[in-house]
């Protein structure tokens, strides 16, 4: 190692996770085994954004810099063998964006140290990672609280001279959410039509916008729930509830590079219709008094005013107006990460919306980011999910082997609670 054994940064209390206006407090430590002549020691803290054309790349074609500070901590001398330390301190300014690290581009901050020699000698460097979380309050967001409602009638054609409505509303019961908390999604299908119709497909997506000379769209599901087809001439309601797992939040105040957004998507594969809820990924949670019982039923029970199909049809076809009937859920991809006790109760929706489940503080983000910072309890276990890159490089690609269903997982823990006693 020559005369250096050692040249690092140790940050104080060994922190790792800064908020904005926070001092970056720390000190570089010396190690020699030999005399040593050095011009300076130079600390730096740097904090940038970089977005690149290509994944996994990090030659940028777009750049930006929040703050660069730069300290003299030790001037032009010598040192004797021996350990040294050289504490520094950095002010973080309060506009700095979350740390963020994605497949195109990514947020970083960073303690640099090096120890410059004489002329045409060695110079040692050394750095230092930290993140920065600057917390995206919900309750700043206008109408946070209220339930997300959004419908879509379709008009389409079977049989060749045959045609029908399908008429579709999707509704959650707040516009935002944080890490550990529960989506209460509700479904509303009107199936005017004498054909039946396909599964339904609800989705927790994550797009992820990069700013370089193009625009770039990464695109990933982060969770997705299967439902059962609706029979022709019948009206059903699907009641489900997702978890959100640890993600980074939505937006990134501050950069100018980088944008996170995320929505609800529900579609219907046949025949083919599509809406989508853009909802909130915040830290600080809503902290609103509970929905009234008329604003409640409103959230859970949307009212849907479908367009009607052709009168010959209904003459045709002798339609009756039918009950409605509870359309049940074939697949789950968090069907291991929920418990049973959470699953038995989605179609009452009886769990508290404000309820969070616990985690690590500290966790690996589900999605394009780096270990990420979550205020309040959070769950991080869940299994990697498929990257969904734009439509120009690939197509939608599912996992090979299909979560389990809801007899097998309901079958396994009946067996694990069999055996525990």
């Amino acid at each position: 190692m020559g005369k250096v054994q050692e040249l690092s940064v140790v940050l104080k209390d060994n922190k790792v996770v800064y908020s904005p206006g926070e001092f970056v407090t720390g000190e570089v430590r010396v190690k020699l085994s030999a005399h040593l002549n050095f011009k300076a020691l130079k600390v730096n803290c740097i904090g940038s954004c970089g977005v690149t054309n290509k994944a996994n790349d990090t030659a940028w074609q777009m750049e930006e810099q929040y703050f660069s500070s730069t300290l003299v901590v030790a001037e032009k001398g010598s040192l004797a063998a021996g350990e040294y330390t050289y504490p520094f301190q950095f002010l973080l300014p309060a506009t700095a964006p979350t740390s963020f690290e994605g497949l195109f581009g990514k947020i970083s901050y960073r303690v640099k140290a090096a120890l410059e020699t004489a002329r045409f000698s060695k110079d040692y460097k050394t750095e230092k990672v930290f993140y920065i979380l600057n917390l995206l309050n919900l309750n700043d967001v206008s109408d946070i609280e209220q339930p997300n409602v959004v419908s879509m009638t379709k008009k389409f054609s079977y049989l060749i001279v045959k045609s029908g409505v399908v008429a579709l509303t999707v509704s959650t019961n707040l516009k935002g959410y944080t890490s550990g908390q529960i989506i209460q999604l509700t479904t509303a299908i009107q199936n005017k039509s004498g054909k039946d119709m396909g599964t339904v497909v609800a989705s927790l997506i994550q797009k992820v916008t990069y700013k370089s000379k193009r625009l770039i769209y990464d695109l990933r599901t982060i969770a997705e729930v299967e439902g059962s087809g609706v029979k022709s001439w019948k009206h059903a309601e699907w009641k489900e509830q997702i978890i959100v797992p640890a993600l980074p939040q939505s937006s990134l105040h501050g950069c100018n590079l980088i944008q996170i957004d995320y929505f609800i998507q529900v579609s219907i594969r046949s025949p083919e219709i599509l809406v989508s809820l853009p909802i909130y990924i915040g830290n600080i949670a809503v902290n609103s008094p509970p929905l009234t019982p008329s604003r409640q039923s409103q959230a859970v029970q949307p009212t849907v005013i479908p367009t009607a199909p052709p009168a010959e049809d209904i003459g045709a076809t002798g339609y009756q107006p039918m009950d409605n009937i509870i359309l049940p859920t074939k697949s789950h991809s968090q069907q291991q990460t929920l418990s049973p006790h959470t699953y038995s109760q989605a179609s009452g929706f009886e769990s508290n919306t404000r309820e969070q489940l616990p985690g690590p503080m500290l966790c690996i983000s589900t999605g394009a980011t780096v270990p990420y910072y979550a205020d309040g309890p959070v769950v991080a276990d869940l299994s990697e999910n498929p990257l969904i890159l734009p439509p120009e490089y690939s197509s939608w690609a599912y996992p090979y082997d299909p979560p389990p269903t809801y007899e097998e997982s309901c079958s396994s823990a009946n067996s694990s609670m069999s055996a525990g006693q």
